[in-house]
């Protein structure tokens, strides 16, 4: 399972994926599928999301009716840019379809 803060239009978002890669070609299909076309994607320590959400964390993997490829598990812009340090975040990738 990767973590990554992806930086759209409408501001950040943390995803939660199964995909070995944060630029992969099919996750990134999915994004396409939800409208959203352009984001800056930055890896954050999958353990860390584990502290930082506990309960939630949880409860977001135990919804059956969402993917293992895909589970949003905060889309509070606000909340999401103050919960990690930019020394959180593994390197960029840039992605617009």
């Amino acid at each position: 399972m990767k973590a990554g803060v992806f930086f759209t239009g409408t501001g950040p978002i943390l995803v939660l994926t199964s995909f070995d890669s944060l630029s992969d070609p099919n996750l990134v299909d999915r994004f396409v599928l939800k409208g959203i076309k352009k984001f800056i994607v930055y890896e954050v320590p999958i353990e860390m999301v584990k502290e930082q959400y506990g309960k939630q964390y949880d409860v977001v993997m135990g919804d059956l009716k969402q993917n293992d490829d895909l589970r949003v598990l905060d889309y509070d812009g606000h909340h999401v840019f103050y919960n990690f340090s930019f020394n959180d975040f593994g390197e960029g990738v840039k992605c617009e379809v």
